[in-house]
């Protein structure tokens, strides 16, 4: 067996009692793509203590490709992020309590990273699988954009050449009625075995693909150009 793959997900946040995130990751868990094994780590839904859990997890099982999945209520589809900014502004508390406000990911680092996997192939092949998916250009700019941030990061400094970024998905179904339950807007979800279906189509696709070797932005104008 040729390495490990590290899928990452959050626990349950803005009161629902599951995120699909987390459920994806666990269906996978144990599964061989390309001949390394799934595995599943739970982050928190906090900005104090995601990225302790991250690096914890990247220690631990030294992959060969990582995957962090968040939810995005409103989407219809596996969103293959694209860019990850430098920039926290929560616009809801985490589930510590924690709303942070226009403040940095790293004061130090660079304004952006581009995700490391190849996100057009594996979305391409996630579609031709009968999953909708598509490519997003905003990882948004709670938990998961930092998340993602600090993957790139910690990628880009310590583990170069593994690849890495950052994947949202729908709500499930229950979810969905839930919220309408309460008078919120209809929201689109998707069921989790689809969201299985294509996940392990793109991580086919990943695994087949050369790493397209993109480093951090040092400007705003470099996502830009």
């Amino acid at each position: 067996m040729s390495g490990v793959i590290l899928l990452t997900g959050f626990d349950a946040f803005g009161g629902d009692a599951v995120n699909p995130s987390i459920d994806l990751a666990r269906a996978l868990e144990g599964e061989v793509v390309d001949g390394s094994r799934v595995v599943a780590e739970q982050l928190p839904c906090e900005f104090a203590r995601s990225t302790t859990f991250l690096f914890a997890a990247l220690e631990r099982w030294s992959p060969r490709l990582v995957l962090a999945i968040g939810q995005a209520g409103g989407r219809a589809d596996l969103s293959f992020e694209r860019i990850a900014i430098n920039l926290i502004d929560a616009r809801i508390a985490d589930n510590a309590g924690a709303q942070p406000i226009d403040v940095a990911v790293d004061p130090d680092g660079p304004a952006a990273y581009f995700s490391t996997l190849p996100i057009k192939r594996m979305a391409a092949a996630v579609r031709r699988a009968g999953v909708p998916a598509s490519i997003s250009y905003s990882a948004g700019s709670f938990v998961c954009n930092q998340i993602f941030y600090a993957l790139q990061h910690r990628l880009a400094g310590y583990s170069a050449g593994i690849p890495g970024g950052f994947m949202h998905v729908p709500l499930l179904p229950e979810q969905a009625v839930r919220r309408a339950s309460t008078g919120q807007a209809i929201s689109a979800s998707m069921a989790l075995a689809q969201m299985v279906l294509g996940t392990r189509v793109a991580l086919q696709a990943a695994l087949r693909d050369p790493v397209p070797g993109m480093a951090g932005l040092e400007s705003s104008e470099g996502i830009l150009s």
